[in-house]
């Protein structure tokens, strides 16, 4: 099917969901038993969180929004408010979470010192984070309640005359926070150690100047901050895009690797983080890297992408970090900013088949780049208007506690579901259920279910719809165009939609 027909397609189902005229599709044989589902893996209860990326905070060079000029990678931007209320009011629909703050640019940030007077960065540091910037992060922090998950500067600017890092700017930031009243919950080295030559680190620079680095960082934090939980390697694509890169890129890759880095200190994290990105957007083009289009977007390939990395850092976890939990700490529709549909309601589909497959995995923690900046952001940037995957997170956040189900028999090959207890609620269940397909399906879902059901007019619109209506937040924080829709029996699930549902009295003993 032709992407215009598709669009055209979600067009009309949004209009009968309006109308309550969508025809119901076959009934499954036997209703779903929600209360025989058994636990098979438990999530942290921050399961899903987010990234606010370090140039954010300090302001400058990041990802070029689509429409500039050509070959535009890069354009300037102000420093975000934090403090901003709308900013803060739609965060705290996303709690629990951690924020991470972190990027490929707070590897060459600079942390004045107390009283130090900066104009603009030394020599080996491309940017500048103020005191008042840091505490800013903190505020946000604490008012959130989301506790802070960073990586610290490594590059050139921390090194001592041998080309060692030095733990200088790293215990600065730790001093900061604490005088500011706050912590760090959990801290990368630095990020993205199988990429050295996007951070500007030493000509050469590779796993065996990790392997050195690595153990002067590990002595130092479990001295300087002994109750932050350290993660590692914190590495980009190795079991996905990786494996598909031009030449030049794949050679540059070669010199630094997660395998070698974990092999020269195992044992030594207290959970293992990686990073993945389905492909790179249209601005990597560029640099040699594969883009995927919206055509490919309802594919099994594209919607199950998640699993290759899953499975490749699981497999290096257990090699040298038996035991230990697994994090994704950066995550999103693609590298170098999102495409242009990583706004739109197209990408929701991958958004929360990620999360579900992932939490069956048994994937700790899944952070999302980012929470407001450039095109893969839950919330847009200039406007703060939340974007399809930004509900996606609110109705997960809301609905999918940490105990993870198995899940029962979907309707149909095209139907992803995802089961998990309901939360705050004892013996509930809830469900995702993420309808690729370009026909109606249905759940049995017996007496007491709710059901939120997402649609769009257009796969590739930017404002969706939860059961006909238009969800908002307001400016005083409230949550509106959001209330559930109860279920007689069974719940239609509209072609290409995605719903949630809530069972309170499903009885499930997995979930009391």
């Amino acid at each position: 099917m032709t992407l215009m027909k598709t669009l055209f397609r979600s067009a009309l189902t949004a209009s009968l969901l309006a109308t309550g005229a969508i025809p119901l599709a076959a009934q499954p044989v036997q209703p779903l038993n929600l209360s025989a589902l058994p636990k098979i893996a438990e999530v942290d209860n921050r399961f899903q969180s987010y990234n606010i990326e370090m140039v954010e905070v300090t302001g400058g060079r990041f990802w070029a929004p689509y429409g500039g000029p050509p070959g535009e990678m890069y354009r300037q931007r102000a420093a975000l408010d934090l403090a901003n209320p709308r900013l803060r009011h739609l965060a705290r629909q996303l709690k629990p979470a951690y924020v991470r703050v972190s990027g490929t640019w707070a590897t060459n940030t600079y942390l004045p010192a107390e009283g130090e007077a900066v104009a603009k960065a030394p020599n080996g540091f491309n940017e500048v984070l103020t005191r008042d910037m840091w505490r800013g992060v903190v505020g946000f922090s604490k008012a959130l309640d989301a506790p802070i998950v960073t990586s610290f500067a490594a590059g050139i600017g921390t090194r001592d005359a041998a080309g060692v890092w030095t733990p200088a700017q790293a215990q600065r930031l730790i001093d900061l926070t604490r005088s500011a009243g706050g912590s760090l919950f959990a801290a990368e080295f630095f990020n993205e150690p199988n990429m050295p030559f996007a951070s500007d680190l030493p000509k050469g620079y590779g796993s065996k100047e990790y392997v050195r680095d690595f153990k002067v960082f590990h002595a130092w934090a479990r001295r300087a901050a002994p109750n932050m939980l350290i993660l590692g390697p914190g590495s980009v694509g190795e079991g996905s895009i990786a494996t598909n890169l031009p030449p030049h890129l794949a050679e540059a890759l070669r010199i630094s690797t997660s395998d070698a880095m974990m092999a020269g200190t195992p044992g030594s994290v207290d959970a293992v983080s990686y990073h993945h990105y389905g492909s790179g957007s249209q601005r990597c083009a560029a640099q040699g890297m594969a883009s995927t289009t919206a055509a490919d977007a309802m594919t099994k390939t594209w919607l199950t992408g998640t699993l290759k990395d899953a499975a490749y850092y699981a497999a290096l976890r257990d090699k040298y970090e038996p035991g230990k939990p697994l994090w994704l700490t950066e995550t999103a529709q693609a590298a170098c900013g999102g495409s242009p549909w990583a706004s739109t309601f197209l990408d929701s589909f991958r958004y929360v088949s990620q999360l579900g497959q992932l939490a069956q995995q048994g994937v700790r923690v899944v952070m999302h780049n980012t929470l407001s900046a450039s095109d893969y952001a839950l919330i847009d940037e200039d406007t703060l208007t939340p974007r399809p995957n930004y509900w996606a997170a609110v109705l997960w956040a809301r609905l999918m506690g940490p105990k993870v189900l198995a899940a029962p028999a979907a309707p149909s090959p095209e139907v992803g579901l995802y089961a998990h207890c309901l939360r705050g609620k004892p013996g509930g269940v809830a469900l995702a259920a993420v309808n690729s397909g370009t026909t109606a399906q249905s759940l049995a879902l017996g007496k007491g279910a709710v059901a939120y059901v997402m649609t769009a007019a257009k796969l590739d619109d930017r404002t969706i719809e939860v059961n006909g209506a238009a969800p908002n937040v307001t400016g005083a924080g409230a949550v509106t165009g959001l209330a559930p829709r109860a279920v007689r029996s069974s719940l239609v699930l509209p072609p290409q939609s995605i719903a949630y549902v809530a069972v309170a009295g499903a009885g499930n003993p997995a979930c009391r």
